[in-house]
């Protein structure tokens, strides 16, 4: 046994028992129009949102507004006719060309644009991070409209690696000078099936 996995092993050990999470029922938002809320914040941190029915309206989207010459991966299925499937079990610096990833999201917020991701949506944990444009679906019926709302539907979920994302990638630290794709995508687009 190594010395990590001897300490990894008590900590295991050493836990604290589970406290229930606090009610949160008073931090309820409106459910009413929260869509038209979703995007408006979205696009407000520099998203774009497309409202759509199905998964060809983004395929053709896709099409239009980005370069389907280079590299664009997916996880979902239904899109694998046309782009590459993203595959889980392959070393992730072999994903550092994509240019578009298309991936699914659990469900996202409305009051700050966030989407929530975990390993079971992304194929790749790299995936959202590495790829030059991401793009995320989302069903109008699973946005919520806070994250006291989203962190009631996480809380005690079972799941090993998870993140919420929330538009594209920007940091003003370096010299008060605004980067954009400095530790993610340069640009991020939620497609939202209505």
């Amino acid at each position: 046994m190594t010395t990590r996995e001897k300490i990894l092993g008590e900590v295991l050990q050493n836990q604290p028992s589970s406290l229930p999470l606090p009610d949160i029922s008073r931090f309820r938002g409106e459910k009413q129009d929260v869509v038209q809320k979703y995007k408006t914040v979205f696009e407000s941190i520099g998203g774009k949102v497309f409202l759509v029915e199905n998964v060809e309206a983004i395929k053709v989207l896709i099409k239009q507004h980005y370069d389907t010459g280079k590299r664009i991966a997916t996880t979902l299925p239904e899109m694998t006719d046309v782009f590459e499937r993203i595959i889980p079990n392959v070393e992730p610096y072999t994903y550092e060309d994509v240019e578009l990833a298309i991936i699914n999201a659990h469900f996202s917020v409305a009051e700050n644009g966030a989407v929530w991701l975990s390993d079971e949506v992304m194929g790749q944990r790299v995936i959202p991070y590495i790829c030059q444009h991401l793009g995320v679906v989302v069903r109008a019926e699973s946005i919520v409209p806070t994250l006291h709302e989203a962190y009631d539907i996480i809380g005690e979920g079972t799941y090993g690696f998870g993140g919420f994302i929330a538009g594209p990638s920007k940091t003003a630290d370096i010299e008060q000078a605004l980067v954009l794709g400095a530790h993610g995508p340069l640009s991020m687009a939620v497609f939202i099936l209505e």
